[in-house]
């Protein structure tokens, strides 16, 4: 299993989810953040909650099976992208196991 973490601009979250979701990938968690980076847009300004952070965006995550991945990471590529700079990062981990928390079943051997 590999688990993708994306940050987005905010303002090309609902065309990455939408294609996600169009094509097969249902289940994701998105958080709210706040970041920093070498790139200062024009007119950033300082956070009102974090005094260092300067670029609101989008964390999203989903776990999918091993031959899967890339399909998400394209999907994510070709509808984050702007014609700005800085339009965020993918991570990918390796995920060894998971389990429900109601049965405590692994989902490993669903190959998840």
């Amino acid at each position: 299993m590999k688990e993708i973490k994306a940050f987005v601009k905010p303002n090309r979250i609902h065309k990455i989810i939408e294609a996600l979701t169009d094509n097969g990938f249902e289940s994701m968690t998105l958080s709210q953040g706040e970041g920093t980076g070498a790139f200062k847009a024009k007119g950033a300004r300082p956070s009102l909650d974090f005094h260092i952070t300067d670029s609101p965006i989008v964390k999203i995550e989903l776990v999918c099976q091993n031959e899967e991945a890339q399909a998400a990471i394209e999907i994510i590529l070709a509808n984050g992208k702007t014609e700005e700079p800085a339009d965020g990062i993918i991570y990918i981990s390796d995920i060894e196991d998971a389990f429900k928390i109601k049965t405590g079943e692994s989902l490993k051997r669903y190959n998840l």
